[in-house]
């Protein structure tokens, strides 16, 4: 830590990572408070003589500075006091001729206790959470060595599993790579090439781990060893109150992903976009990376259920969680962490998922392309994600539907036949805007045409994607660079 960096986490004030302490001529009395609490969570940064209201550096005496770092480490080492004990090195620093005492408190690997009572942080500060068992049971969790998916069923045979989708599993991770290494495995040896079968280290007896149950049980097996587990998929446009459409999904993992996307497609419209000179499905893409993000990365030892909603104007997913911060994510700050890798590598090796934290660039990349707007990431006890929909979001796939949500805003005949004619005539008048923009400025965005033309960006795309396919338009080079080109007499 140098001056420069204490001088700037002094200026941004107190957070879930920082905290302050007067402690002019002796320790404050809450500060183990801090230090344990701070060690059962994320870990954090201490700082003796700031005032914590004010920010304002008023330093620690000097003629007390070696009693109080001897009362600390004593403290911090004593086992009576903080429990498993700690080993701490507090360092001195001088700022404006006053003296600072700064402490950095590691994560723990196991739950600490002071004076018996099990601390946790907040954005609130430090609380004391022993008498509330669901709160703790969290924070052995999340400290526990290995992870809960690992638990291993050594009673339960592979006959528990359903091979048909072990072998499923089997053929799409070969097809995606030649020469896979599952290519000539049996199911068995799949599932120990994944780290799906174990051994106890209390029993000392091997056996097919939790993880692979839930990626390819039987329902009947999985609702045998955790009867809590299911993902509800909500459709809610008209009726807000309850649901449009809805369906409760209570099998194996790789099933779920196929129905969830399958319920996706079914309610979300598909505007082809453009990536680089590729012409992708945005849709599709920021289906794989929600649906396998609730999938495979919650917390299955709570009752939670996970939800995967759409509504008129967004998508959003929760699922439970063991955070390791609270509060929005920012994809510039983001340090991924893993849940539950053995699930995370089988969706790796058959193409439901990609690399440790690729997830939320990826659906901050196609949400753009797809509604012009950023998702949202809340890390918590519960995940969720917000996928800003705007005016693709709600509308049955296929171009009528487009066709049908633009005549609604620009025409207020009541005939379903007259609309989709006027929808037309719409579109054609758009089209041929477009056309003429692009022959005066032929390197002008999508955002910027919509803007141009005061409608909506999934508007201008649908009628690009039309022009193209006619082959009036074609765009050459990269997205931000390229430039559209108008083939005449087309």
């Amino acid at each position: 830590m140098t001056v420069d960096e204490l001088r700037e986490l002094i200026h941004s004030g107190e957070k879930m990572d920082v905290e302050f302490k007067k402690s002019e001529n002796g320790l404050n009395k809450d500060i183990y408070e801090s230090v344990c609490s701070f060690n059962n969570r994320n870990g954090g940064h201490l700082i003796l003589g700031i005032a914590d209201t004010t920010k304002e550096i008023v330093g620690v005496n000097p003629q007390k500075v070696d009693k109080i770092l001897k009362d600390f480490t004593t403290s911090v080492n004593n086992a009576n006091k903080i429990n498993p004990s700690m080993y701490l090195v507090p360092e001195v620093y001088e700022i404006d001729g006053k003296k600072i005492i700064y402490i950095w408190v590691p994560e723990g690997m196991q739950v600490r206790r002071l004076n018996g009572r099990i601390l946790d942080r907040t954005y609130e500060g430090d609380i004391d959470i022993t008498d509330n068992a669901e709160l703790v049971y969290k924070m052995y969790a999340r400290k526990q060595s290995t992870y809960f998916v690992n638990k291993v069923y050594s009673k339960l045979g592979m006959e528990f599993l359903d091979y048909d989708v072990i072998r499923r599993a089997k053929k799409m991770a070969v097809s995606r790579v030649d020469s896979h290494a599952w290519e000539n495995m049996n199911e068995e040896e799949v599932l120990r090439s994944s780290g799906l079968i174990l051994t106890d280290p209390d029993t000392g007896r091997e056996g097919i781990t939790l993880a692979a149950i839930l990626l390819f049980g039987k329902d009947s097996t999985i609702m045998s060893v955790l009867p809590q587990y299911k993902t509800d998929a909500i459709y809610r446009v008209k009726n807000m109150d309850r649901y449009d459409d809805r369906e409760v999904i209570i099998t194996n993992l790789i099933d779920s992903y196929r129905r969830l996307m399958d319920f996706g497609k079914k309610h979300l419209n598909d505007t082809f976009v453009l990536d680089g000179d590729q012409s992708v499905s945005a849709r599709d893409k920021i289906l794989r990376e929600v649906i396998s993000n609730i999938l495979a990365h919650r917390d299955f030892a709570n009752a939670y259920t996970a939800q995967f909603v759409i509504e008129k104007e967004r998508v959003f997913t929760k699922n439970s969680n063991l955070p390791h911060g609270h509060g929005e994510l920012q994809l510039n700050k983001f340090e991924p962490f893993p849940k539950n890798p053995p699930i995370s590598k089988v969706f790796r090796e058959i193409g439901y998922a990609d690399e440790l934290g690729s997830g939320m660039r990826n659906t901050y990349k196609y949400t753009k392309l797809y509604s012009g707007e950023s998702p949202v990431f809340v890390e918590g006890e519960v995940f969720e994600i917000l996928i800003p929909m705007g005016h693709v979001a709600g509308l049955q796939t296929g171009p009528e539907k487009i066709l049908e949500e633009n005549s609604k805003e620009n025409s207020k005949e009541n005939s379903k036949e007259n609309s989709k004619e006027s929808s037309k005539e719409n579109n054609n008048e758009i089209s041929g805007k477009i056309i003429d923009i692009l022959q005066a400025e032929p390197e002008l965005s999508i955002e910027k045409i919509a803007k141009r033309l005061q409608v909506t960006n999934g508007t201008v795309r649908y009628s690009i994607e039309m022009l193209k396919r006619t082959g009036v338009l074609e765009h050459i080079g990269p997205t931000k660079k390229g430039k559209w080109v108008i083939h005449h007499g087309k």
